[in-house]
C-alpha cells in the first residue's frame, strides 16, 4: 500500500462474517460501508415469493455500499457472505470527517463512486439488453484473454451463476447444453472448456 491506501485503510475497522451470515439487510439504515479483504459477498434483491436476483458478487479488493452511505439512505438490497469473509467496515461519520479534512481522501472516494456508476450502467445494460446466452458468453469471455481456447473450474455453483446472470437454473442448464451442441463449449460438472474464444465473442453481436 502507498501512503493514501494506508490512510484509507486506517479509517476502517476489521470485521469477520461466517459463510451465509448477513452483512446487512434490505431496508436497513446504511451507517457504514465495506471493503472485502478476503472471502466473497453476494449482493442480491428478493421479491415477495423469495426469488433472489443477484446484483453483484464481490471479492477481495471490492468496496460496496458506499453510495448509499454517503447520502445517508437505506440499503436497497441484501449482502450475504458466500464463504467465510473478512472486511473493513467504514463508519459513515468518520469517513465524512476525513473527506472534509483531507482533499486526497475526498478525491479517492469521488473516483470510487464514479467508477461504480460506470460499472452499474454496464450491469444494467447486460441484464436488460442481452439474452441469457449472451450474458453467459460475456461471463466466460472475461477469462479468455488472448488465448484461442481455455479451461477452468467454475468458482461458484451453477445455481449461483444463474442468479448472477439474472436467470434461473433450468434456463442456464438449457443454455449450457445448446452452447455445447453448437460447438462453443464443453461442460463436465463445474469444469468448463471454451473451444473457440473468437467464435464465442461473435455471440455478443447477434
Amino acid at each position: 500500500m502507498d501512503a493514501l491506501d494506508n490512510k484509507i485503510a486506517a479509517l476502517g475497522t476489521k470485521r469477520s462474517f461466517k459463510k451465509e451470515s448477513f452483512l446487512f439487510l434490505a431496508g436497513e439504515d446504511a451507517r457504514g460501508f465495506y471493503y472485502v479483504t478476503s472471502g466473497e459477498v453476494r449482493v442480491f434483491r428478493m421479491d415477495d415469493s423469495g426469488k433472489e436476483v443477484e446484483i453483484v458478487r464481490l471479492r477481495s479488493g471490492d468496496f460496496f455500499g458506499e453510495a448509499v452511505v454517503i447520502i445517508s439512505g437505506k440499503f436497497p438490497a441484501f449482502a450475504r457472505a458466500a464463504r467465510d469473509t473478512e472486511v473493513l467496515f467504514f463508519e459513515r461519520l468518520a469517513v465524512l470527517r476525513s473527506i472534509r479534512a483531507e482533499p486526497a481522501v475526498a478525491e479517492f472516494f469521488l473516483a470510487l463512486l464514479a467508477n461504480k456508476c460506470i460499472l452499474l450502467n454496464q450491469r444494467i445494460e447486460t441484464l436488460s439488453l442481452r439474452t441469457v446466452r449472451q450474458r453467459l458468453a460475456q461471463y466466460l469471455l472475461a477469462h479468455c484473454g488472448t488465448d484461442r481456447s481455455w479451461s477452468t473450474d467454475l468458482a461458484i455453483k451453477k445455481s449461483e451463476l444463474a442468479k448472477h446472470l439474472g436467470t434461473i437454473s433450468e434456463t442456464l442448464s438449457r443454455t449450457f447444453r445448446r452452447m455445447e451442441r453448437d460447438g462453443l463449449i464443453q461442460v463436465k460438472g463445474r469444469s468448463i472448456r471454451v473451444l473457440d474464444c473468437e467464435k464465442l465473442r461473435q455471440e455478443l453481436n447477434h
